[in-house]
Order: structure tokens, then C-alpha cells, then sequence
């Protein structure tokens, strides 16, 4: 998967968040929470792999 796709994945799944948010938030709906504390944890690992291919991508271009 190229680069800006992961970029794009984590827009599209932060995204995906927001009704759940809003139904935990303003509806008191505690399932709703639970979805959302995944998704966010899902949202930091995805993040985090962004992160390490941005840093080994900087890293190739310094060393040539």
C-alpha cells in the first residue's frame, strides 16, 4: 500500500469514529464508548506505522 493510502486509511477511520462519538457523548450510550476507545486504538497503530515509514523514508534519503 503506497504511502498516502495509509495517510487516506487513517482520515477515513478517524472519521468513521464520529457517530459513535457523538452517540457516547451526547446520548450517553456506553457500547458506543467502547467502540470508539477501539477504534482510536486502532487509529494510534495505524499512526504509529505512518510514523515509523515517514522516519525509515527520511532515514534512506539522508543516507544516499
Amino acid at each position: 500500500m503506497a504511502n498516502f493510502e495509509r495517510f487516506s486509511e487513517l482520515k477515513n477511520l478517524l472519521n468513521g469514529l464520529e457517530a459513535d462519538a457523538d452517540k457516547f457523548y451526547n446520548k450517553g450510550n456506553s457500547a458506543a464508548g467502547t467502540r470508539v476507545r477501539k477504534g482510536l486504538q486502532d487509529v494510534k497503530n495505524l499512526a504509529q506505522a505512518i510514523r515509523l515509514e515517514i522516519q525509515e523514508a527520511k532515514n534512506a534519503a539522508v543516507a544516499k
